[in-house]
């Protein structure tokens, strides 16, 4: 009798088992206030806060690796399909290419040092999981630290593509262990960048007074002809492509999705990539 009854307990075993899983639902719970309640990012948190719920229910059925006449788990799936072949990736640079208008920097390229600078983030981020993997509570090597590092950059497209490559590099090296961080980077980077409205006026208030916050900026725009617009996107991808190969597939599918919204053709086209896909990467 007791054989039949116990598997009824088996989700409350782990949760006593592997009290972890409540952190998670809790921080799961956090997301989904501020991008339901608060408003904040939703696109973005509520997916994410989904997905944290779903790969931390009792017994993790949808994280399941298959075998033994049992197919995996569904998010298994969309993590080996999407994440590790980099196709979620991606379509989301397909899509943000598509929905990038590069005017105001062929306007004023003085802007693209803002770019530069920004990547101070990275290798500030990429030390600091150094310092840590020298700590006794984390084993972080280069290639953990450099899929963190990237974090930095604030990009999450970015962040999946460089720590699907860096453990790829790591499994393929004899005698290595290396830890599988994609998805706990990609959490994070989504994250910070959804939180971003949370985190930059508490800073901005702090570094700035309010007579400076008022200052009114003047603009004036450049007009860019259409021939500038349609060039950029092409001789970007040869440069870029060029100069830096391993950053040729997400180069230039952003390129290719940029040349869609430019080129004028392609109505169809660009707004699928900046609508429809969008959306439908987003919620995977």
């Amino acid at each position: 009798m007791i054989d039949y009854i116990e598997p009824i307990f088996e989700g409350l075993k782990s949760l006593f088992y592997d009290p972890k899983i409540i952190i998670m639902w809790i921080v799961s719970a956090i997301l989904f206030y501020f991008g339901i309640v608060k408003k904040k990012e939703p696109l973005l948190l509520i997916p994410i806060s989904s997905g944290i719920l779903f790969a931390n229910l009792p017994m993790g059925e949808l994280i399941r690796v298959g075998g033994n006449g049992e197919p995996d788990g569904f998010i298994k799936i969309f993590q080996d399909i999407g994440l590790s072949t980099d196709i979620l990736p991606l379509l989301v640079f397909l899509g943000m290419g598509a929905l990038t208008d590069f005017e105001p920097v062929l306007a004023n390229p003085k802007t693209l040092l803002l770019g530069a600078a920004a990547q101070v983030g990275v290798f500030a981020a990429l030390l600091g999981a150094l310092l840590l993997g020298m700590t006794p509570w984390f084993n972080f090597g280069l290639l953990e630290a450099s899929s963190i590092g990237i974090i930095g950059g604030a990009d999450g497209p970015t962040t999946i593509f460089i720590s699907t490559r860096m453990r790829e590099i790591g499994q393929s090296i004899p005698n290595l262990n290396i830890m599988d961080i994609v998805g706990a980077t990609a959490v994070a980077a989504y994250s910070y960048m959804a939180l971003v409205p949370i985190i930059q006026p508490p800073i901005i208030r702090l570094f700035t007074t309010k007579n400076e916050r008022r200052i009114r900026m003047d603009y004036a725009s450049k007009k860019i002809s259409k021939r500038t617009k349609i060039i950029f996107p092409i001789a970007t991808l040869i440069i870029v492509s060029v100069l830096v190969p391993d950053a040729s597939p997400l180069i230039s599918v952003m390129m290719f999705g940029n040349l869609l919204r430019e080129s004028g053709v392609v109505d169809r086209l660009a707004k699928t990539a900046q609508n429809d896909l969008m959306n439908i990467v987003i919620i995977l």
